[in-house]
């Protein structure tokens, strides 16, 4: 017999002094009109729409997707992109890791799945990265990730949605935080470099899957070309930066960042999920209210997450 179903909220909450990607800024939240005065509240808000729970466009990272057509912008995306039967995915992967796809293949084992059966699935990856959601470096330098393997692996197994508990749809030193795109070489710790902390924390060869010409030199031009070379012929960029990004997005894969609210309620759940965008003609990308649908027998005995500042 099923259960009472129940809607779970995946979203952090949204406010002005949420956590924010280093590159951007705050939301702008001004009061124009009070109650005290007019009798009404009416709010302006001024924001970059990748802030909090959110999804991305093609547009958001390319010119062209992978079937030689323009990028869509978020007006041009089908609802039923942001809707479906999901499963979400226990990954098992060391804190700054980047997520392979036997990590992908072990999880959806874990989850009493066979790969045959993701097919046209949304996908949720469950990390833990979720749970240090604040402005902090734990949270934006130091996160767990994807890039080209795991890419790769959404693409085969013909999922049509993945969400992710982490600061993008990829790790961090796949993007500009590192020393890929337009590179802000941001510092880490110890006050040295986060490619340099990670360097030395994991060695060369780790950090080769971040930068073209060391992959080179570790594994050869032809595993490059076979791993990376789609994405510089189709998104007209450099392999290493987002990798991810573009093979999901390029391929008609749509992605949520910044998964959370009571994410470990649904762990190694299915269920329904549901986190449409706004209908912004020639957007980029949209805040979204990420949100589960399950029988209430199915959830894990965790308490209801609470925000100690309210907004993180």
């Amino acid at each position: 017999m099923m259960g009472k179903k129940v809607l779970v909220d995946l979203s952090h909450p949204f406010g002005a002094n949420m956590p924010v990607w280093p590159y951007f800024k705050k939301p702008d939240i001004d009061t124009v009109h009070g109650i005290a005065k007019s009798g009404v509240l009416t709010q302006s808000l001024k924001i970059v729409m990748h802030c909090g729970t959110h999804a991305d466009s093609p547009r958001h990272v390319m010119d062209k997707e992978f079937n030689g057509e323009r990028a869509r912008y978020t007006h041009e995306m089908e609802l039923d992109e942001y809707y479906g039967d999901a499963v979400c995915l226990d990954i098992k992967t060391h804190v700054w890791g980047l997520i392979t796809a036997a990590d992908l293949d072990d999880a959806v084992a874990r989850a009493g799945l066979t790969n045959d059966e993701l097919e046209g699935m949304i996908i949720i990856l469950r990390t833990g990265m979720h749970l240090n959601w604040d402005d902090s470096k734990d949270y934006f330098h130091y996160a767990t990730g994807c890039g080209v393997e795991a890419g790769h692996w959404f693409v085969k197994n013909k999922v049509k949605t993945v969400g992710m508990d982490q600061q993008a749809l990829d790790h961090p030193l796949h993007t500009s935080m590192g020393r890929n795109g337009i590179p802000m070489d941001l510092v880490g710790k110890s006050g040295k470099p986060i490619v340099e902390e990670f360097i030395e924390q994991f060695g060369e060869e780790a950090y080769a899957w971040f930068n073209k010409e060391l992959f080179i030199k570790h594994h050869g031009e032809s595993a490059y070309k076979e791993l990376y070379g789609e994405i510089e012929e189709k998104a007209g960029t450099g392999g290493t930066w987002e990798p991810c990004h573009k093979l999901m997005l390029g391929n008609g894969i749509t992605g949520w960042e910044n998964v959370g609210g009571d994410l470990e309620r649904v762990v190694g759940k299915r269920f329904k999920i549901m986190g449409f965008p706004i209908r912004w003609v020639e957007g980029d990308g949209s805040m979204v209210r990420l949100v589960a649908e399950i029988d209430e027998d199915e959830l894990n005995d965790v308490p209801t997450r609470i925000y100690k500042y309210g907004d993180h």
